[in-house]
């Protein structure tokens, strides 16, 4: 294997066999493969990729798809039935809720248990106990027997253990789910840290957002097949589409995914080039201006005809001024009966990250009983507080009761905010009340 790669996965495949009833287990031993009393449950099959050193790649898919199954493949957990891993370097984990953990041992006892499985020495370990205690943030409980813990507490205390080991392969199977806002802020900035450093990281999340900010690269698993490898934006996106799409389409988009050209390895986002030359003036309307990325979803009951940008004047346009108001128009029709509906928009910036969003109604409120076959529009306001650069909108109906999308177009239209003298902040929105002050004592 190439010294730049961290894994190598040729053909991958593991089967279970699934047994109707207990006895057939024992009429399966004196059988001795003359009669199959057991059913083929394919988990994984024939998989190939390649991960390199220092890249970060997401795994998606539905539950069932084969995701953890790959994972404690590569963890050397589970035995393949076929086809072969290659890793080169330290493999830390952090799989499911505890694994790896005895419940009757201390917190501290897991800790140095854990890190010898590792590799590391107990003197490796006791300079580094520091920094996972402190990273954990358990406190006293680091002395209290596992089973004592609530399950926020074991998974901070394993993610310590797991990512301040310094590993080569980081693998990370939505264990982070579990911890509040600020634990998972400080788990991402871990996983940044890890990778500044050279290491690789594999991570599975049901999260798009977490997906597209944090991988260079993504895989879509489906029925323990790999449908898509491609740019984060591009799988979530398909991704996206598969979760929400009827039962009886289901097969046609997965085989129009597996036989699309989006499976190589590195996409372009196209309009990702995209610039506006600072101090450029150009019409409020650019007719080059469209998204080529446009997905929507099956309409289940709602049709959205149109989502754009309008000025308080009416007129439509897609090349706009920062620091401005303007109104985001949704049109449609609604083809079914809901008992309750709400509608929502969202910007995304070209790498897909969601900017801002809004929804009508507000939170906890819906529009009741609306009417079968009545046009809707809704107007969103927003000040555009946006740097410049090209920007994304998309939106949606849904009904809550039902769990039901009815209608969605991702990258519905596009827009780009136009530069307005010089600036002296960064990001994607422009926060700043006023110039910075500075001063010398």
């Amino acid at each position: 294997m190439s010294s730049e790669l961290a894994i190598k996965v040729e053909n991958l495949s593991k089967c279970y066999h699934i047994y109707d009833k207990p006895r057939d287990r024992l009429l399966q031993m004196f059988a001795r493969g003359s009669k199959q009393f057991y059913r083929e449950f394919w988990a994984v099959r024939e998989l190939s990729f390649e991960i390199k050193k220092g890249e970060t790649v997401g795994i998606v898919g539905r539950n069932g798809s084969g995701k953890s199954t790959l994972l404690q493949m590569i963890c050397s957990t589970l035995n393949p039935t076929a086809g072969r891993i290659i890793t080169n370097g330290r493999i830390a984990a952090l799989l499911e809720l505890g694994s790896g953990f005895n419940p009757e041992f201390t917190g501290r006892e897991n800790v140095y248990l854990n890190a010898q499985v590792l590799g590391l020495s107990k003197e490796e370990t006791d300079d580094r106990f520091g920094d996972i205690l402190a990273f954990a943030e358990i406190g006293e409980f680091i002395e209290q027997p596992v089973k004592t813990y609530s399950s926020g507490m074991m998974v901070r205390l394993a993610f310590a253990v797991q990512a301040m080991v310094d590993p080569e392969i980081l693998i990370v199977d939505e264990a982070l789910a579990v911890g509040d806002e600020k634990f998972q802020r400080k788990c991402f900035a871990r996983l940044e840290e890890l990778k500044s450093k050279g290491t690789s990281i594999l991570f599975v999340s049901h999260s798009g957002p977490q997906v597209i900010e944090l991988c260079d690269r993504a895989l879509l698993m489906e029925r323990g097949e790999l449908i898509m490898v491609s740019s984060p934006q591009h799988v979530i996106r398909s991704y996206q589409r598969l979760i929400y799409a009827p039962e009886s389409e289901q097969s046609l988009l997965l085989e129009e995914l597996a036989n699309s050209q989006v499976k190589s390895t590195a996409v372009a986002e196209v309009g990702s080039t995209e610039q506006v030359v600072p101090g450029e003036s150009v019409d409020s309307y650019d007719p080059g201006l469209t998204p080529e990325t446009t997905t929507c979803y099956p309409e289940l009951g709602a049709r959205i005809d149109a989502i754009e940008i309008q000025d308080a004047d009416g007129n439509v346009l897609n090349v706009i001024t920062p620091m401005q108001r303007y109104r985001i128009v949704m049109t449609g029709v609604l083809t079914a009966v809901f008992d309750r509906i709400y509608f929502g928009i969202h910007f995304r910036s070209i790498s897909g990250a969601v900017i801002s969003g809004q929804r009508y109604p507000e939170e906890g409120c819906y529009i009741e009983n609306p009417e079968k076959g009545k046009k809707f529009r809704v107007d969103f306001w927003f000040d555009m507080n946006l740097f410049p650069g090209s920007y994304f909108i998309g939106g949606g109906v849904w009904s809550p009761i039902d769990g039901v999308c009815a209608h969605r177009i991702m990258d519905a239209s596009m827009f780009r905010v136009q530069s307005k003298g010089v600036l002296n902040s960064f990001g994607y929105c422009d926060l700043v009340a006023a110039p910075a002050e500075f001063r010398m004592d």
